[in-house]
């Protein structure tokens, strides 16, 4: 069955159509009212963290009362600031942009668990997307990476930290976080709707996503640039880094702490032939795991491999905040280090800006040579424990270390937009006058 996707005005800017099966009938044009839907929980999650557009997504959904939920498809990040100029019909956990019209998704009779089938727009733009589940007063939401349909069209690549979202996930207790005798992680799984230390959070949401993606994700969709996006997942199908040498840039906007063997070698063997990195986070490539179809094992710390990450990160965690150091500003100490960097801002040497914290870098002893500081939040986690700002040149390559996990998560700030524009900018070639 075809579906009309989300449309206001003018219908040229908008989505193609979107396809939704299940095993029982679809009904359209009707909202659940509060008399006909149950009031448990439902727990959705798609079978594979990426695809490309046009595919069909499988969303399996189980658990809850109810016998029938409204979906609708958004693009996180790209609904605008909340008020007149925010997208019509925007998602307010997400930021989400709808790209389908709410329709409505029957449980076939007797089943626990179903699964919805959605064939994603062919012309829909890559980047991160997520599935908004609504029966009476409750949603749950369902995050996919939306893939290029033919990667290196761009000049830039962003990668979505899937890997770590799922380490992060409470559900069914399948987290290094809430057991350590956990040694296999689902990737199938459906997101909690709590962290790990039982603090609520939008049901399906990844936690990770939220509070270190999303940011990012509203500063991009209204910078004017434009990427490929990919999951982990992606990364480890390449078959080489020859794949990425038409990419001048590769952004990792969140916490990737978690990366296989493969990944590790193709990031290094692209910063080798001269391509550029940008890590908007912190405690990046920290944890090797294994990922063999829908299942992560793991995990052992790669410094004690002998592969510490500050040399290819330039700066490796130093720490965490152990709920007792609060978020504090960066201070600007080296704008002659990266003066491109900063051209615009109104930041200069002794400047602060933001609060940052939560877990943090800092050089060590095998951070390339020449590894600069450009900003520092002295003793952020005590007495000689700062947090780092990094950014060092290797050849025709240059690679930035946020040093704080929670950076990235800031883009869209006034004060800094322009910071990121600048890093993206010239980093990629690009150039950007919106």
């Amino acid at each position: 069955m075809n579906i009309a996707p989300y449309r206001h005005g003018s219908a040229a800017n908008l989505a193609s159509g979107v396809a939704v099966t299940a095993a029982t009938a679809i009904v359209f044009g009707v909202v659940l009212g509060p008399g006909h839907a149950g009031t448990s929980p439902l727990l959705a999650g798609f079978l594979a963290r990426s695809y490309a557009p046009g595919q069909i997504a499988v969303l399996a959904i189980r658990g809850g009362d109810t016998t029938r939920a409204t979906l609708q498809i958004f693009q996180t990040g790209a609904s605008g600031t909340p008020g007149p100029a925010a997208a019509p019909g925007w998602d307010k956990h997400t930021f989400g942009k709808p790209v389908t019209t709410p329709q409505l998704v029957r449980r076939p009779a007797g089943s626990s668990r179903w699964l919805v089938r959605v064939r994603l727009g062919s012309s829909w733009a890559s980047g991160d997307y997520v599935a908004r589940l609504s029966w009476g007063a409750r949603t749950d939401y369902a995050p996919f990476v939306l893939r290029p349909s033919r990667p290196g069209k761009g000049r830039v690549l962003v990668v979505e930290p899937t890997n770590t979202w799922h380490a992060y996930d409470a559900v069914d207790g399948d987290s290094w976080y809430l057991d350590s005798s956990v040694h296999v992680i689902d990737l199938t799984h459906p997101f909690a709707s709590s962290r790990v230390n039982g603090t609520p959070v939008p049901a399906g949401l990844p936690d990770q996503f939220s509070r270190y993606d999303l940011g990012f994700l509203r500063w991009y969709w209204h910078s004017g640039y434009r990427a490929d996006f990919f999951s982990d997942d992606d990364l480890e199908h390449l078959s080489s880094a020859r794949q990425l040498r038409r990419y001048r840039l590769i952004v990792f906007p969140g916490h990737e702490e978690y990366v296989t063997s493969h990944t590790f070698d193709v990031i290094t063997h692209y910063r080798n032939a001269g391509g550029n990195i940008a890590f908007l986070s912190a405690n990046n490539f920290f944890y090797k795991v294994k990922v063999s179809g829908n299942t992560m094992t793991g995990r052992t710390r790669w410094r004690d491999l002998g592969r510490p990450e500050a040399a290819l990160v330039g700066a490796q965690y130093a720490g965490w905040d152990e709920g007792k150091y609060p978020n504090r500003p960066y201070r600007i100490v080296n704008t002659a280090a990266a003066p491109w960097l900063f051209e615009g801002t109104h930041l200069h040497n002794g400047s602060a800006v933001g609060n940052y914290g939560i877990e943090v870098d800092e050089p060590s002893a095998v951070s390339p040579p020449h590894t600069h500081v450009l900003a520092e939040i002295p003793n952020e986690l005590g007495p000689g424990k700062p947090a780092e700002m990094t950014i060092y040149t290797r050849g025709r390559s240059t690679v930035f270390d946020a040093g704080a996990i929670n950076f990235g998560a800031s883009a869209h700030w006034p004060a800094l937009s322009r910071f990121f524009s600048n890093l993206w900018s010239h980093l990629s070639g690009e150039r950007n006058d919106s």
